[in-house]
């Protein structure tokens, strides 16, 4: 049996639970020397007769629909012991025995930020995940988060934005996405990163995996950076995770008033970095990341502006843009009838401006040039 059917065949021996392959994989050290162990040798590790009895009845049609979706294009199985399991996570107390990918496995191994938050942000929130996320991957780190609705969503689209690298943990089997509405996302995610999941395929979106997989969202990361999250957010336990795992816990403040904001205030009490740019991420995380790393995106836009002026330079519809702004604030209705630019590109040129600094939003939704 080789060490990919080994994992395999631990992950569906009935009775066989997550808590009881990690005793495994902490006494035997891979899931084939588990599965080559005496009955002694096991129930030494705890195991009781019937768990026993399924580690050695487990056959490969228990994890065939595995193979089958290992087998297509993209797809890709990663036991513990493989080459190409990530370091980071493999020195964790309870690494996965299993990872499946979808995507290029290699990602797993770059340096990585993780942004998570709350499933129902602000629309400053989504801005700020967006923004960041943008910044950081054009710097050349892979933003990393869970697929939910709102923070993590938003978070993934800010790096796909700038053809940067981002990575999805997810709480279900990679044959399907959760929730529904980021299928397009996943798709995405697939094509410029990768989906990761723990568990086997066919498994739905069981409320108590979400909370097992943000280990994996911490453990893959120098830090996690929490965006905006309530104190009662599930985000709060992947930064509690993050600290036990020595990764650093950064966080962005909001106003007093905001609901969402608490859950970030809670953890800058407790020590967390607060952060108000991208550059305090870079430089909480300088210590942990070779230097070479922080840098732009070799495969990031060539065109994206690293000034106002770069911009009309490089490209005829900044400068359309950029004359149609003038000097008071204006707003995105205005902007379109002025250049004439789709709502899609506009947001787009607009966020590209706003990372660089010549760019600013205005009371009201508008924009002005710095």
């Amino acid at each position: 049996m080789n060490p990919t059917e080994a994992a395999l065949s631990l992950l569906h021996s009935p009775g066989i639970g997550a808590r009881t392959i990690q005793e495994l994989l902490a006494n035997f050290g891979s899931p084939d020397n588990a599965l080559k162990a005496s009955d002694t040798e096991l129930k030494t590790a705890g195991l009781n007769s019937s768990q026993i009895s399924a580690l050695r009845s487990t056959s490969a049609d228990n994890y065939a629909a595995d193979l089958d979706w290992a087998a297509l294009d993209g797809n890709h199985l990663i036991a513990i012991n493989d080459p190409l399991y990530p370091a980071s996570l493999s020195e964790i107390i309870d690494p996965p025995a299993m990872l499946y990918i979808t995507g290029d496995p290699e990602v797993l191994g770059t340096p990585q930020v993780a942004m998570v938050g709350s499933r129902n942000p602000t629309a400053g929130g989504v801005e700020n995940a967006e923004r960041f996320a943008a910044e950081l991957a054009t710097r050349g780190l892979c933003v990393t988060s869970g697929l939910a609705s709102g923070i993590d969503a938003a978070s993934h689209r800010g790096a796909l934005s700038v053809n940067g690298l981002s990575i999805a943990v997810t709480g279900t089997g990679l044959d399907r996405v959760y929730p529904a509405s980021n299928r397009e996302l996943a798709h995405q995610l697939a094509d410029q990163g990768a989906l990761v999941s723990e568990l086997p395929i066919g498994t739905p979106p069981k409320p108590h995996n979400f909370p097992r997989r943000n280990r994996i969202i911490s453990a893959l990361s120098c830090g996690v950076l929490v965006v905006e999250a309530t104190v009662r957010s599930g985000s709060l336990i992947t930064a509690r995770m993050a600290s036990e795992q020595g990764r650093e816990v950064l966080a962005i403040p909001g106003s007093i008033h905001n609901p969402m904001a608490r859950g970030c205030h809670a953890l800058i009490r407790q020590g967390a970095k607060l952060v108000e740019t991208a550059e305090d991420v870079l430089e909480e995380l300088a210590s942990q990341i070779n230097p070479a790393a922080i840098q732009q995106l070799p495969n990031s836009d060539s065109n994206f502006p690293k000034s106002a002026e770069d911009a009309a330079d490089a490209d005829p519809e900044y400068a359309n843009l950029i004359e149609a702004m003038g000097h008071d604030p204006v707003s995105v209705d205005t902007l379109i009838e002025r250049s004439g630019l789709s709502s899609a590109e506009l947001s787009s040129m607009l966020l590209m401006l706003e990372l660089t600094g010549k760019v600013s939003k205005a009371s009201g939704g508008r924009y002005t040039l710095k």
